[in-house]
């Protein structure tokens, strides 16, 4: 079936060979140059050696770059956890396919490519691609499954980036190791990935280059730090002995004295004595490894996630944290599109030729999370603009809120009437309050206040008012309406209540001038 079609040809013009497809072509082999067996070229490592290690690289022979890059993640925790972070945050997003068009041929090879997606491996697969983002390439084999006349994808196989080289007149072109030599790799065959963090050959790219430096001063921080622990992490010890002691009694005191660190006991003579003498300054030279080590975690963090605060706790706020959170997700937005791009020019595109000929289009993976909406945001929107009379459908709202439609004579929640407040000062309308903001309904609660308020306290006021005006009409001289008024006097309840009334219309005055002022 499939082998009855006609020849395919990659975007460089080369043929494809169907029956190397089918083939393992890319695998271990024990005595030959693609050994399982791996060097160790951070052991000893100086800044001499890791200069020529990077420059052979650079020269076509990454060899030792990609035995380094695999120490270093298996000897700084940080780093591993750091760039495990980055690499699963992708591998677990979902997978959307789109159909190249609108008919039953293109959306029949969608379903295709989605029913192929609910493959349980497919998560560790996408894990070991994203490789590239350390060490600035990665290389996959397509395992094709043709048992039934099909070609399938039945596996993404990891294969280790020692077994690769670059082609040297430009740098980029990967090449396999072979015994007889160095090869080309077969077109549909392999998911080459590159995931750049700088601009440049794909072995300069990769955050491995720049970890190894980082790496290499830490180890030498870890070091001194441990050298300074064994020395003076605990007391010296200093045995005397008397005047005329005997070699076997310096040679008992001597073993006592050496080995009481690990043995923690010892028994030496009465008339000997053991000093601990203990450094003075250990807490602050133990502070600057530690200090060291710490800053060199904080740039790698950079390097890696762009930021420090869901790695080191100093976000310095929630406020700070969500930035740099948002950053990380910058990040993880441009590692999926990078990675849906290498999928569907090597994995999508192959598969629809070999299986349904070539297309003019192809179906198209998207990595991804769905963008988040502010659904708060939404709804007050939403609120106000239908006060000033914009139509929305019911329907769509209850898409955006996930809200079914209500089933027939089910019991539905409805809002509260509107209850003015002291008997008047409100619109009675739900939908008038609710088209009004936040600030502006304030306002009127306010003001409906102080009118009560007002009122409430008018009969006070009015009996004051009666009194002076009682005063002011019977005096005859300015000395009569002084005498007058020294003999005026209020009920002293409502004196106390028309001052607390007072206060409280003067508060409410000035709470409505700050949200007008608002």
């Amino acid at each position: 079936m499939a082998d009855t079609k006609p020849v395919l040809y990659d975007q460089f013009g080369r043929p494809i060979v169907r029956e190397v497809l089918k083939q393992e072509i890319a695998g271990p082999t024990i005595t030959g140059v693609r050994s399982p067996i791996s060097g160790y070229p951070g052991d000893g490592l100086n800044p001499r050696r890791l200069a020529s290690l990077l420059r052979d690289a650079d020269q076509g022979d990454p060899l030792r770059f990609f035995e380094l890059a695999e120490t270093i993640e298996e000897r700084d925790p940080h780093y591993l956890g750091i760039l495990g972070t980055r690499k699963r945050s992708v591998a677990q997003l979902d997978i959307q396919v789109d159909a190249a068009e609108d008919t039953p041929e293109a959306n029949a090879h969608a379903d295709m490519v989605r029913e192929w997606l609910k493959r349980e491996e497919l998560q560790l697969e996408l894990f070991d691609i994203l490789d590239a983002i350390g060490k600035g390439i990665s290389l996959t084999e397509i395992i094709w499954d043709t048992s039934e006349g099909q070609w399938s994808p039945k596996q993404l196989a990891w294969r280790d980036p020692r077994w690769f080289r670059f082609e040297r007149n430009d740098g980029a072109t990967p090449l396999l190791r072979g015994d007889s030599g160095d090869t080309p790799l077969q077109p549909f065959k392999f998911i080459s990935a590159v995931i750049r963090a700088k601009s440049g050959l794909p072995i300069r790219s990769g955050i491995a280059r720049l970890a190894a430096w980082s790496w290499m001063f830490k180890a030498y921080t870890l070091r001194d730090w441990a050298i300074f622990t064994q020395t003076f992490g605990q007391p010296v010890r200093v045995g005397k002995y008397p005047a005329g002691s005997s070699d076997a009694d310096k040679d008992t005191l001597f073993r006592a004295v050496a080995n009481i660190a690990g043995d923690c006991a010892a028994i030496i003579p009465e008339s000997m004595v053991i000093d601990f003498v203990e450094s003075a300054n250990v807490g602050a030279s133990h502070a600057l490894y530690k200090e060291r080590a710490d800053w060199l975690d904080q740039q790698m963090s950079k390097a890696v996630l762009g930021q420090t605060a869901t790695t080191d706790a100093i976000a310095g706020g929630h406020a700070v944290g969500q930035e740099h959170r948002q950053v990380q997700q910058d990040i993880e937005r441009a590692d999926a599109k990078a990675l849906s791009a290498i999928l569907n020019r090597d994995l999508v595109q192959p598969w629809i030729q070999l299986e349904h000929g070539p297309q003019k289009k192809y179906p198209r993976l998207r990595i991804g999370r769905e963008e988040e909406e502010d659904l708060t945001q939404t709804i007050d929107g939403v609120v106000k603009l239908v006060g000033y009379g914009l139509e929305v459908e019911a329907a769509v709202m209850r898409e955006k809120l996930g809200l079914p439609e209500p089933r027939p004579g089910a019991k539905l929640l409805v809002a509260p009437a509107a209850t003015p407040l002291f008997g008047g000062g409100g619109s009675g309308n739900p939908s008038a309050l609710q088209s009004q903001s936040p600030a502006q309904r304030t306002a009127d609660d306010i003001a409906a206040l102080a009118a009560a308020a007002e009122q409430l306290a008018q009969p006070a006021f009015n009996d004051l008012v009666g009194e002076i005006r009682t005063a002011l009409q019977s005096a005859t001289s300015l000395e009569d309406i002084r005498a007058h008024l020294k003999k005026l006097k209020l009920k002293p309840d409502k004196l106390t209540k028309a001052l607390q009334l007072a206060l409280v219309m003067a508060q409410l005055s000035g709470r409505a001038d700050i949200a007008d002022a608002t």
